[in-house]
């Protein structure tokens, strides 16, 4: 339903002009949407939902609590075995190796939008 909600307020921060105009071009209802509607529409929507990817992972990995308990206990079973600490690096840089990038990108994208819009190039 957040997703619905974010396409849906996406598609309704176009301007009516743009259907106006994809109209008077005698586009139809449908062809304006795919070429002058969605377009930018989903221009608008692509922060939100990289955020919300962001914010998804996150939670993901602090709720799966049985699964990082799980990951834990073996890896101090392994290090009990072969006193090697790795397992628990492995983990965490498994997971800053996703969380980081994915948060950056989605830093990046929100600027480079944000600079677009200012410059009005975009």
């Amino acid at each position: 339903a957040y997703t619905a909600e974010v396409y849906r307020s996406g598609i309704d921060a176009v301007p009516d002009s743009q259907r106006l105009s994809a109209a008077s071009l005698g586009l139809t209802q449908w062809q304006g949407l795919r070429y002058a509607v969605l377009p930018q529409a989903i221009r608008n929507v692509i922060p939100a939902l990289l955020n919300g990817f962001v914010s998804l992972q996150k939670d993901v990995a602090l709720l799966s609590v049985l699964g990082v308990r799980e990951a834990v206990r073996e890896a101090q079973i392994i290090t009990g075995r072969t006193f090697n600490y790795s397992p628990y690096v492995l983990a965490a840089g498994l997971f800053l190796a996703i969380s980081i990038p994915s948060a950056r990108f989605a830093d990046w994208y929100t600027a480079r939008d944000r600079a677009r819009r200012s410059q009005g190039t975009g």
